[in-house]
């Protein structure tokens, strides 16, 4: 575990990106994460894939593009800082595996989330993107990905669960029509009123 040191968000994000808590498991730590302390919208995905890895922007390839167009924002609002924070569930790319990338390293979120969320004071809804981020951060009875995300309204007055908006998840989107039609809408609603 690492011992953080950081008094202000700026010490605290350049200490997570020298990380190398997970030197030893994943090809090359890489930390990709944006917060800001008037932050408004936490979107907690699972971790960046190799476009991200490479480029240092999160949600800088085709998913982002269609997270993007669920919130119904262009990129300059969702990569401004100051309104939107963006903390995956590992903060690193954790490699390939044998059908895709590999999942989050479980080392990031029990170390950094804590630290980082106690300096986002302003957050008023945080999107809880994939079964990662929905294990981790939601109590619930719902044992699939599919039955918490058809539950949206039980978490929408300040989280929004999503299936990840990964191209892979095609299949899910065509047989779960009912994301598109009822919770888009309501999550660009949400989204709007906030900025």
């Amino acid at each position: 575990m690492v011992q953080i040191v950081a008094s202000d968000l700026t010490s605290l994000l350049t200490e997570i990106r020298s990380c190398q808590l997970c030197k030893d498991s994943i090809p090359e730590p890489r930390p990709v994460l944006r917060a800001s302390a008037s932050a408004k919208i936490l979107v907690i995905g699972q971790a960046p894939g190799t476009k991200v890895h490479a480029s240092g922007i999160p949600w800088d390839d085709a998913s982002g593009k269609r997270l993007r167009a669920w919130m119904g924002i262009d990129d300059e609002a969702f990569y401004d800082e100051s309104r939107i924070a963006i903390v995956p569930m590992g903060l690193c790319y954790p490699g390939k595996g044998k059908s895709g990338d590999l999942p989050p390293r479980p080392e990031c979120a029990p170390a950094w989330h804590r630290a980082v969320f106690s300096f986002l004071p302003n957050i008023q809804c945080t999107l809880l993107i994939g079964q990662y981020a929905q294990n981790y951060y939601l109590e619930s009875k719902h044992k699939s990905l599919t039955d918490r995300v058809r539950d949206w309204k039980k978490f929408a007055a300040d989280r929004f669960v999503l299936p990840h908006p990964s191209p892979r998840n095609q299949l899910w989107l065509r047989k779960n029509p009912w994301f598109e039609t009822e919770t888009v809408p309501a999550l660009q609603q949400a989204i709007k009123a906030i900025l």
